[in-house]
């Protein structure tokens, strides 16, 4: 099924096209910003605590099963050009169950990755005051949000060289340390789950790389250009990690990794710069603001799209005509996220991610599997592995996150069946009066 002739409006630019003016590293910045983020600075830990110096092992792994989930992606965007990601393109391909899905999973994964997000940043900056510190960046993000600022491709190549700068000074003061020594990363003697597990958390640092996928509209060439910088992107991304995670093993034994909430921040303690650790915990601050700054109203325009078609309560579906701004989703996004700051810490934030953005990228490479070959730009191979992938990292994240992240799944499933419910009662009782 490809999407014709199901009732959909054709895509005919109206309203004006996106100026096709980036190329292929235009479009590799923006992916590699999109990815090199908070993410980096704090899911060492967890990924530590899971599998010791196996996490290398399973960086490698969360980097094929992101490539392969950006691949499917991709494919998708270039047939059915539309805002909405995963939620619309399964719509089309496997119905609508499966978008109504796909869009739920993305908006609690997302909404606890403003969790993590806003957690990492109380943890470098404030650590004894970490959850006030969150808070206080969910509102301060939101009311930037709520004045019309959005984060641009400047601000994405500026938040790229902070945390670029930040991840220099954690390699140069770790290789620095009077112990530093290289023998640490052996022996691995991790067993295959544990990997699986610090692949699942390793997951999280890899988050925005689908960003590259939407840019249809403003690269040039996007048939060679896309496929072209997906790679590229991660591949760039994956030596930043390599080299971050070997500096970060080979300076601060695993134990003590596996205990903090501000990982790197040790690395810049144990060697000769310490000094500069608060400038890395500044240069991880503004990496997570701006990580929240497309994050928080990434979700909200979610719920505003899902409330349209009565997928959620229709409440959320207003937007302020003053403002031009879904203020209700907005608001009701940041509330549940400061929720979660209070009742939850950065590794169930993170794990909780974890299992509902593999379930919607699982969709999403099940999605690619009804193109027929002339939509293919990638070997349908690619699509069967991000799936098993996806499948395979969710089930090896703790028990707790897995059964509160399908948990969280399964009541919006219920919440659909009970708004159509209500919805179709409506309808009845308008057509008796």
């Amino acid at each position: 099924m490809t999407g014709q002739g199901d009732g959909r409006p054709a895509h005919t630019g109206g309203g004006g096209h996106l100026e096709r003016r980036l190329g292929v590293s235009d479009a590799v910045v923006i992916g590699a910003g999109s990815m090199i983020g908070a993410g980096v600075f704090v899911s060492w830990a967890p990924a530590a605590e899971a599998a010791g110096t196996g996490l290398l092992i399973g960086l490698a792994i969360a980097a094929l099963v992101a490539f392969c989930n950006a691949s499917s992606s991709a494919q998708l965007a270039a047939i059915h050009p539309e805002s909405g990601g995963t939620y619309v393109y399964a719509r089309y391909q496997l119905g609508p169950f499966w978008g109504h899905l796909a869009g739920w999973g993305f908006v609690v994964g997302k909404t606890a990755s403003c969790a993590a997000m806003a957690l990492t940043v109380g943890a470098y900056l404030a650590p004894a005051h970490d959850r006030l510190v969150a808070v206080a960046a969910i509102v301060a993000i939101a009311a930037i949000n709520i004045g019309g600022l959005s984060r641009t491709v400047f601000v994405t190549r500026i938040l790229l060289i902070v945390s670029l700068a930040a991840l220099a000074t954690v390699v140069v003061s770790g290789w620095s340390a009077p112990d530093v020594d290289i023998a640490r990363l052996t022996p691995i003697d991790a067993g295959v789950f544990d990997v699986l597990r610090a692949a699942g958390f390793m997951f999280f640092a890899f988050a925005g790389y689908a960003r590259i996928a939407t840019l249809g509209e403003e690269v040039k060439d996007p048939e060679t250009t896309i496929p072209r910088a997906i790679p590229l992107a991660l591949g760039a991304v994956l030596v930043v990690y390599a080299i971050v995670a070997v500096t970060t093993l080979a300076a601060v034994p695993t134990q003590f990794l596996a205990a903090a909430d501000a990982p790197l921040r040790l690395v810049v303690d144990a060697g000769r710069f310490d000094g500069l650790g608060p400038f890395v915990s500044v240069g991880v601050g503004i990496a997570a603001l701006g990580v929240l700054l497309n994050l928080i109203p990434g979700v909200s325009r979610t719920t505003l799209a899902m409330a349209r078609r009565r997928e959620l309560p229709g409440w959320f579906a207003h937007v302020d005509e003053a403002r031009s701004l879904p203020l209700r989703a907005e608001f009701a996004v940041a509330a549940v996220v400061i929720v979660l700051i209070v009742v939850i810490d950065l590794r169930d934030a993170i794990g909780l991610s974890g299992v509902a953005i593999l379930s919607y990228y699982a969709i999403t490479n099940a999605s690619t599997f009804t193109l027929d070959a002339a939509q293919r730009r990638w070997p349908r191979w690619i699509a069967i592995v991000g799936l098993i992938g996806c499948v395979v990292l969710v089930v090896s994240l703790p028990v707790s996150a897995v059964v509160t992240g399908l948990g969280v799944l399964a009541v919006g499933v219920v919440v659909r069946l009970l708004v159509d419910q209500w919805g179709t009662r409506s309808r009845s009782d308008d057509n008796a009066a």
